[in-house]
């Protein structure tokens, strides 16, 4: 797989995908062979342009190539039913409703791209929107790296969604892009935390384990995505990382390690992350209330 510095490097990547018959001719510096669905963003938002009146492009990564054991047995998490959709349509609907998401890469199981494509096509998206499928790897870290690496030159800030997020609104999304089109080179949505926090000796499941520490819980936020980046600062940390070898549970905890300020916006109550079956009927419940008042 070629590493984020080498992203314009496509030649090894013919091949791996199809663009649909409803697609465009893909913009030049796509990557060749991978699968194209929607119409190039239109800019119309005061949030295309920067200081220098040269247009931002921003892509989402939803890295959605996970089995979801938690969830139980069956189909991948992202590719199961919220509302009678795939949770990944939710997904990539979440980003393709900011008009600053210019391009939605979805990176897919290593053997299920050809799924997610057809599911795409099955699902109707916003057409301002380019969405794309690539295969990913092993790991979440892999597969975001192969999200990236599919990205075209002229795209200067990207977004990394959990597929599990579905329900995130679009005044969050907006708010983590113009948070790092205004400079911040990293940028998580998080909550304040409600119940108090205890750090713990790790014992054998079920043992009971000593408290070691009571974190001040005004000072802790629990992180949600999509979390936001300057392009050119996440490649750096994902090369970092890889080099290393070390693992990291989120982009921003790449990013930190590299000694870059990561900052917090307001995050939402609905962006809650489906892991667990309870967690599926909380979003049931949340996306009902939605149809029921037109939000949706």
């Amino acid at each position: 797989m070629p590493g984020p510095g080498s992203r314009l490097d496509r030649s090894s990547r013919k091949g791996r995908g199809r663009r649909t018959r409803h697609s465009p001719r893909p913009e030049p510096g796509y990557a060749q062979g991978h699968t194209h669905v929607g119409r190039s963003h239109k800019p119309g938002s005061e949030l295309l342009m920067s200081d220098e009146s040269r247009p931002h492009r921003t892509a989402a990564v939803i890295p959605a190539a996970g089995r979801g054991v938690r969830l139980g047995p069956g189909a991948p998490k992202a590719l199961r039913a919220l509302g009678g959709t795939p949770m990944l349509i939710h997904a990539v609907r979440a980003m393709a409703r900011s008009r600053a998401v210019a391009l939605v890469v979805v990176v897919a199981p290593p053997d299920g791209a050809p799924e997610v494509r057809n599911l795409l096509d099955e699902h109707a998206l916003p057409d301002r929107t380019e969405v794309l499928v690539v295969p990913g790897g092993d790991t979440r870290q892999e597969s975001v790296r192969a999200g990236l690496a599919a990205l075209p030159a002229d795209i200067t800030s990207v977004l990394i969604h959990d597929a599990a997020r579905p329900l995130v609104p679009v005044d969050t999304v907006d708010s983590v892009v113009e948070a790092v089109r205004d400079g911040a080179p990293a940028v998580v949505p998080a909550l304040p935390l409600a119940d108090t926090v205890k750090e713990v000796e790790p014992g054998a499941p079920g043992e009971p384990e000593p408290v070691v520490a009571t974190p001040e819980r005004a000072r802790l936020r629990a992180v949600q995505t999509p979390q936001g980046f300057d392009l050119a600062t996440l490649l750096r940390a994902h090369e970092a990382i890889a080099v290393s070898g070390e693992g990291a549970t989120d982009d921003a905890g790449m990013v930190e390690r590299t000694g870059v300020t990561v900052v917090t916006v307001p995050g939402h109550e609905e962006a809650f992350k489906v892991t667990r079956p309870l967690d599926l009927v909380l979003a049931e419940a949340v996306l009902a209330r939605r149809r029921a008042t037109d939000v949706y």
